[in-house]
């Protein structure tokens, strides 16, 4: 059984157990080393053999760098933990760092190394010295790297291949649903929708709340339409980023938030009580919210809910391929302008076509998870 040891910049987040989740079901040995943050499920508890390695602050380049530091002599203590070690994944590039420095303390030959990028982080982008600080850190770290994964091709085209110069092996990995076996069937395509009172469109914003523009396009597209819009809120909020997403969703009557859910036992439910989901970041504009595919785009369309999204960025591209609508601009009357076209029969034939492609396009499978940890086992 290959043995992997990953490590996570947070435990309790949702991507992060569903990765680890889909490693251990497609016969991966896991030992976890993860750092905590307080943005979610502050109450769970690894499922894998794990190593706590700190706390670890939102947007606190000082506090983390400590954070890290600290975590040095844990993972020297827990080196045992580390043999037998066949490869080692690092989710960011905090815990690149880290990975690099266990790699050195693994007893016997040092496995080799898998940097897996979730997203492209505000410093990396960065035009000032920080940046250049960040980024040179990133290329030596390259340097130890056996495999590049990336969720997203626009994060080689965009910034690994120009900005970074990396030429070595990399491997587009999506950040589709994971579902084990057939525990969460999809609708079928003539499968109505949930009803819901009135003649509203609703539209809903699921998964990490955290964009700032995001939840400012939907109030004001809330305040036009009226009635004649429902935005459904689901999952966890990060306060730090959205510090009066409480206040607006109690001044609008048709905005509604239902908080977490249950992973991915809750997503029938949501995604049949919305008739199109809202996809698009638009935090890190021009860089990593034009970038990155979210998760979101996979569940919705897995569920036959259409997804919105902007031109001129990777979700939109993608959404325009046959899973939704794109605007021309993140702007509020772009989107007014998008719903007041779209009529019931519109968004039905979109559902309809969504539920007749294959699962495998929403849907990750062992086949490609496995693919993906061979390239690195490769010589």
């Amino acid at each position: 059984m290959t043995r992997l040891v990953i490590f996570g910049f947070d435990a309790a987040e949702a991507a992060q157990i569903r990765r680890i989740h889909s490693y251990m079901d497609c016969g991966f040995d896991v030992q976890g080393f993860t750092m905590r943050r307080d943005n979610m499920n502050v109450d769970f508890t690894p499922f894998w053999p794990n190593v706590e390695l700190g706390q670890v602050p939102n947007e606190d380049v000082l506090r983390r760098v400590g954070t890290l530091a600290a975590a040095v002599p844990v993972i020297r203590r827990n080196r045992d933990k580390l043999a037998g070690a066949d490869v080692i994944v690092a989710r960011n590039l905090d815990m690149l760092a880290l990975a690099v420095v266990a790699q050195g303390l693994t007893p016997g030959s040092r496995p080799p190394l898998i940097y897996e990028c979730l997203d492209i982080h505000g410093a990396m982008t960065d035009t000032g010295a920080k940046g250049r600080v960040f980024r040179g850190l990133e290329r030596r770290l390259l340097l130890r790297t056996r495999l590049l994964i990336v969720s997203s091709p626009a994060f080689l085209s965009a910034y690994f291949g120009p900005v970074q110069g990396w030429d070595g092996p990399s491997v587009l990995l999506e950040n589709k649903l994971w579902i084990e076996g057939d525990s969460l069937a999809r609708p079928t395509p003539d499968a109505p929708p949930a009803p819901v009172a009135g003649d509203a469109i609703r539209l809903g914003w699921v998964g990490t709340l955290r964009c700032p523009r995001s939840l400012a396009l939907l109030a004001a597209a809330a305040e036009t339409l009226g009635p004649r819009l429902s935005l459904r809120f689901h999952g966890a909020v990060h306060s730090h980023a959205l510090p009066d997403f409480d206040a607006v969703v109690a001044a609008h009557p048709n905005i509604s938030y239902g908080g977490p859910y249950a992973y991915p036992d809750d997503l029938a439910g949501i995604y049949a009580n919305c008739d199109l989901v809202w996809s698009q970041d638009l935090w890190q504009w021009g860089t990593n919210s034009t970038w990155l595919l979210p998760n979101r785009i996979y569940e919705a369309s897995y569920f036959g809910c259409p997804s919105l999204a902007v031109e001129g960025t990777e979700t939109g591209r993608r959404v325009a391929n046959g899973l939704g609508w794109a605007l021309p601009v993140p702007t509020s009357e772009a989107l007014v302008a998008c719903i007041k076209a779209l009529t019931p029969a519109t968004i039905a034939q979109a559902r309809r076509k969504l539920l007749t492609r294959p699962e495998t396009d929403f849907r990750l499978g062992c086949d490609e998870i496995r693919g993906a940890i061979a390239l690195a086992l490769d010589p």
